[in-house]
């Protein structure tokens, strides 16, 4: 079977490999369960192995499948497999347990082990291919409903595990009512945030570094209700003039500094969260960290990181993924931007994630096989 693949932190290596097909019988305890990949997401992670940044290949191989954001449908079923039938669509988690407490009790995403495995990112082929095969109990039913729009799932997932800590942390405070909340970035990951805090009662404001006309994610955002500024005109703090400080704060632009004035811009008892992974070497100056400290410790704000879901947060994405679509019926679909259609144009699809702003690309995807 065909896959991409690349050789780990060796620059612009990704290729068309050929691969054998996996059958069920490559998981042990009879929960093997063979899925035909239909369509598969790809993103700034798959740009940033392939640049060399990072990246581990599964032990016996000198290079690593690429892919973490996937749908696909069942092909095949083990004997002792009752969950799936040939035919039903899934996607499959990302994580798999390793060897910390945590890993022992299903709560891989929380490990405490530095090496880690990943599908497509560290240990583990990924779902840029043509098959692969799982165990039961990491993947996930999709309702036919949902099937166009499924692949988003994964990244959706990363956002639910971040507003379910917020919440869990918020029962601190016994009653906790927020109703204001600002996104910072625009992208995939942004758009999909707004539409979850948006399905759930918050007045949203959305930020990002584009001008206003012309922008399509901006239009996105304001046809669900979201407010859309651009930080080259106003900052995050500033904007606490026009809005309010804010109950929620979900950063995903990929830019440290903007977390200082985040910081700076939440309200009493409100949650900052952090989902951005800056590799970088940036450092900034001039922050008022007495004012801040002193903004966090009379104000009993927070602010925490979330990276990774675990099956959880995986289902509470597929109910949004569906009351999306009934509230905001093909509004979802509008992010998907830039469909590449099979695998062997790889060269396509990594393009546009190196020039995303030449392309105004939202969400770049495989279509592997047709739904």
């Amino acid at each position: 079977m065909k896959a991409i693949a690349v050789t780990p932190k060796q620059t612009n290596s990704v290729r068309l490999e050929e691969m054998d097909k996996p059958k069920t019988s490559d998981i042990k305890n009879g929960r093997g369960v063979l899925v035909e990949v239909l369509r598969v997401g790809a993103c700034g992670t798959d740009r940033e192995i392939n640049n060399g940044e990072y990246g581990v290949a599964p032990e016996g191989y000198d290079f690593l499948v690429l892919g973490h954001e996937n749908f696909g449908r069942v092909a095949e079923v083990a004997e002792n497999v009752t969950e799936f039938a040939v035919g039903d669509f899934v996607v499959a988690t990302v994580r798999r347990p390793g060897y910390s407490f945590y890993d022992d009790i299903g709560e891989q995403d929380f490990t405490t082990d530095d090496e880690y495995f990943e599908r497509g990112i560290s240990r583990l082929h990924g779902y840029m291919a043509e098959f692969y095969a799982e165990s039961a109990d990491f993947l996930i039913k999709i309702p036919p409903a949902i099937k166009e729009i499924a692949v988003l799932l994964e990244p959706l997932s990363i956002i639910e595990k971040g507003l379910k800590q917020a919440s869990d942390i918020q029962e601190r405070l016994k009653i906790w009512r927020p109703k204001t909340a600002a996104v910072l970035g625009t992208g995939s990951v942004g758009l999909l945030t707004s539409m979850a805090l948006r399905l759930r009662g918050y007045a949203v404001h959305g930020f990002g570094k584009d001008a206003r006309d012309g922008y399509l994610n901006a239009d996105l955002l304001e046809e669900i209700g979201v407010s859309y500024d651009s930080t080259m005109e106003t900052t995050v703090a500033a904007s606490t003039e026009k809005y309010g400080e804010y109950d929620l704060i979900f950063e995903c632009t990929g830019y440290s500094p903007i977390v200082f004035d985040a910081m700076q811009s939440l309200n009493q008892n409100g949650v900052l969260i952090l989902a951005s992974v800056t590799g970088g070497e940036r450092k900034t100056d001039a922050i008022p960290s007495d004012k801040i400290n002193q903004q966090f410790v009379l104000g009993n704000r927070v602010m925490f990181g979330t990276v990774n879901a675990n099956r959880e947060h995986f289902e509470i994405g597929v109910k949004d993924l569906a009351l999306c679509e009934a509230m905001y019926a093909g509004w979802l679909g509008k992010m998907m931007t830039h469909k590449i259609e099979g695998l062997e144009n790889f060269a396509q699809a990594f393009d546009v994630l190196n020039n995303a702003g030449k392309y105004r690309a939202i969400k770049a995807y495989f279509e592997v096989k047709k739904i």
